[in-house]
């Protein structure tokens, strides 16, 4: 018989999502208070602008720590497919699309080379990924010359700085970008609806209905205020547009795919995924080849947004997206973590560092409490095994 939930229950059965959604507001109202810039239009924009690259990023290392992984080589993944981008639509003066692929062809082959060492020859990924840092980087230095190159300009630099705004009108409010926003949460609802018939259907305990409909309204009141916000700025981010594009394809990704299943499967108990017929190997390489080819559109997205191609681009990247993932729920030892969390993950450290930087607070300021909330993040994961263990 299905039973339900109170609002506690929902709490504690997910203590994991519940902490870190928690987390995010908490963080959200102290800097509000503080600096009164924070929420503005403007300095939200920013925010997507800056962090975009970051989150995903996440994406793709989210995948990679399920699988019981890690990916040190991202930020210089990140340099050296940009560095390709400029090179082809700067110094050789291709179109701005031939750039884009090379650089994704690039992180793709990048992806190749690392996957093959994890998964064919055996080598911890740990290990193949730190040679994988010095190897970009230092790929990104010959590439380059050793000089920046720029400006990209034109459709390129649109990519990650160009908006969508003024298709439907509006004074002084975007309506496209409202119109937009009206359409994910109408999508949200309806997909949040269907799993809960589906959950009723298998017996399964859900929320009570009073609080399934407060969640929809909250969750939707608080996505239009931030589209109305970017309503009366710019309008809509071309970046965002990507971005939840992605996030839609990889939460169907690990969430309703045999690949995704299989990651959980190999991360949570390798031994068990290769009795139950799991090509470990094939699906180790994958996790490599999805990881290159997203740094590949982080490095198209962050030499956009540079307007330019820097040898010490991307530096301390890898440890941004794996904090954003453990932040957001994932597990040390692998097998747990969603998209969903990463991006939360990846939110709070957004909005920590654009709320320093609004106080004046310096660089090792910023890395100090960076570094503390990682620790802090991982330690309550740790305190819920232990106490889900006695």
């Amino acid at each position: 018989m299905t039973g339900t939930l109170n609002l506690k229950e929902l709490l504690t059965s997910n203590i994991r999502q519940s902490g870190i959604l928690l987390a995010l507001v908490v963080i959200v109202g102290f800097f509000s208070v503080l600096q009164p810039n924070f929420l503005t239009p403007g300095n939200l924009t920013n925010i997507v602008l800056q962090y975009s690259y970051i989150l995903i990023l996440a994406i793709g290392m989210i995948i990679v720590i399920i699988g019981g992984h890690i990916d040190l080589s991202v930020g210089s993944l990140v340099a050296l497919t940009g560095a390709t981008a400029a090179v082809v639509s700067i110094r050789s003066g291709m179109p701005w699309w031939v750039g884009v692929l090379a650089a994704l062809a690039v992180g793709v082959l990048a992806g190749c080379w690392q996957g093959f060492w994890v998964a064919y020859v055996g080598i911890p990924a740990f290990i193949v990924t730190l040679a994988g840092m010095l190897i970009f980087r230092g790929l990104t230095f010959q590439v380059l010359d050793n000089v920046s190159l720029s400006p990209f300009g034109g459709t390129y630099y649109q990519i990650a700085n160009g908006f969508q705004n003024g298709i439907l009108g509006g004074y002084g409010v975007d309506v496209f970008t409202l119109v937009i926003f009206a359409v994910a949460v109408l999508g949200y609802a309806v997909n949040a609806w269907r799993q809960r018939r589906a959950a009723v259907s298998y017996e399964q305990e859900v929320g009570a209905l009073p609080l399934f409909v407060l969640k929809v309204v909250a969750v939707g009141a608080v996505v239009m205020w931030f589209g109305y916000q970017l309503a009366q700025s710019r309008g809509l981010p071309n970046v965002l547009i990507l971005l939840a594009v992605l996030v839609l394809i990889y939460g169907l990704v690990t969430q309703k795919t045999v690949f995704g299943r299989n990651v959980y499967a190999i991360g949570g108990n390798l031994t068990a995924a290769k009795l139950s017929g799991v090509k470990v190997k094939k699906v180790n390489f994958l996790i490599f080849v999805n990881m290159g080819l997203l740094s590949g559109i982080a490095g198209v997205v962050f030499s956009s947004r540079m307007n330019g191609a820097q040898p010490g681009a991307g530096n301390m990247f890898e440890l941004d997206a794996i904090a954003a993932c453990f932040i957001g729920g994932a597990a040390v030892t692998g097998g747990v973590g969603r998209v969903s969390g990463a991006m939360i993950g990846g939110l709070i450290m957004a909005v920590m560092s654009n709320g320093m930087q609004l106080m004046g607070a310096d660089q090792s300021t910023q890395q100090l409490v960076k570094g503390l909330v990682l620790l802090l993040a991982v330690a309550f994961d740790v305190y819920n095994k232990r106490r889900a263990g006695s």
